[in-house]
């Protein structure tokens, strides 16, 4: 699918919201929901793995009361969940991440307000909404509405404790050729933007695990994921960071398309030494030659 309103702006602009209005989803919304949920090409990743991903509406007492989201718990008032459905597997999760976060930006084009929830909140919550095969689980959800005129003090206490609105600098994340030279923005090239756009991601508790390598010739750029050690989030029976990696392909490669510059993903690793035993290659994105 396109977006209509352009996609640099609705990532610049999308935040996490928690407070929800009392206000009902429109039934043409819910049906623009619905129509993209049907696509499967809205629901297959850049590796080729397929999510599933259901509507959980909030309109019986059952699903009220077991909609505990573990820390999450605080979420007030959405009118539904967006449950994600996948495999359990390295490659597919980089996909989820990036197929999730695909269906968040268009939630933000139609003023649907979203929140990521990855790995604390109670599955048993959704087990007689939704059917599982044994290699299946909910890697995220999210909550879906409208967001609040007045967000509540916690809410906003909890992005000051998380650092919400604090993004590390082009020196920590993006890198000129090699892992000994950080890239100046100045020298990103067309790159600059989509860069800057992986950069805005959100990630699981803002750890931004990402680390991207522009090549030599300003051509390609090299995904690399920085995993946090001993992060409480990788021992949830998954690891979380790679949903983010997905988040970040996601984020790059919108807004490259939205600039008109062709490029491919790739495994291509490009051997390039890196500063220790937590940094893992990942993909490459190749400019197309004209």
């Amino acid at each position: 699918m396109s977006f209509n309103k352009s996609i640099i702006e609705i990532i610049k602009n999308r935040k996490s919201i928690r407070t929800f209005s009392s206000k009902p989803i429109e039934e043409v919304t819910y049906k623009k929901i619905n129509d993209y949920l049907a696509d499967v090409k809205n629901l297959l990743g850049p590796f080729g793995k397929l999510a599933r991903i259901q509507i959980v509406p909030l309109t019986n007492n059952a699903t009220k009361k077991g909609m505990k989201v573990g820390t999450y718990g605080f979420i007030k008032g959405p009118q539904a969940y967006l449950v994600g459905i996948m495999e359990n597997e390295k490659i597919a999760l980089l996909d989820f991440g990036y197929i999730f976060e695909k269906l968040v930006l268009y939630l933000t084009e139609l003023n649907i307000g979203t929140c990521w929830l990855g790995g604390t909140f109670t599955r048993d919550s959704f087990e007689k909404e939704i059917i599982f095969n044994d290699k299946e689980f909910i890697p995220a959800v999210t909550p879906i509405g409208y967001a609040e005129d007045k967000r509540r003090m916690f809410e906003a206490t909890l992005r000051f404790a998380v650092k919400a609105d604090k993004k590390k600098s082009w020196e920590q994340l993006f890198y000129d050729t090699d892992f000994a030279t950080p890239l100046r923005k100045e020298e990103a090239g067309k790159f600059a933007v989509p860069l800057e756009m992986v950069r805005l991601g959100p990630s699981a508790s803002n750890k931004q695990p990402w680390r991207l390598v522009l090549s030599e010739d300003k051509g390609t750029c090299h995904f690399y994921l920085a995993h946090t050690p001993k992060y409480i989030g990788n021992k949830l029976g998954y690891e979380i960071q790679r949903l983010d990696m997905g988040i970040a392909m996601c984020h790059f490669e919108l807004a490259s398309k939205e600039l008109n510059y062709k490029g491919r993903w790739a495994v291509k690793n490009p051997s390039i030494k890196m500063p220790d035993e937590q940094m893992e290659y990942i993909v490459s994105w190749e400019t197309e030659k004209s």
